[in-house]
């Protein structure tokens, strides 16, 4: 399994709706891309305060590297990836993304 973790800092003026508007349409990805297990998505809620400005993140759960593959090339993944770029802090370097293997 492939665990998808973007980390993101979004602009001081995008608002709280319009970060779930977009978590939910990623989410709702899983109905297109055979192989995505699921979507889990929000603002940091640690009492630590280490998010350096990556206050909201997201995971998603991949049963396989190909369907990971497959979201990244996936046109309506591309579409959405260039909106959140979009409404993030320096653009890409307002994103981190790891990958894990499970």
């Amino acid at each position: 399994m492939i665990r998808h973790i973007v980390l993101s800092k979004f602009k001081t003026e995008v608002t709280a709706s319009e970060i779930e508007s977009l978590f939910a349409k990623l989410a709702d990805l899983k109905s297109l891309i055979p192989g995505m297990r699921g979507f889990d998505g929000g603002v940091s809620v640690s009492p630590e305060g280490l998010e350096q400005g990556f206050r909201h993140g997201f995971c998603i759960d991949f049963d396989d590297a190909a369907a990971r593959d497959a979201y990244l090339e996936h046109p309506e993944h591309k579409a959405l990836g260039g909106q959140l770029v979009g409404l993030l802090e320096g653009g890409l370097s307002g994103l981190i993304v790891v990958d894990l293997e499970i």
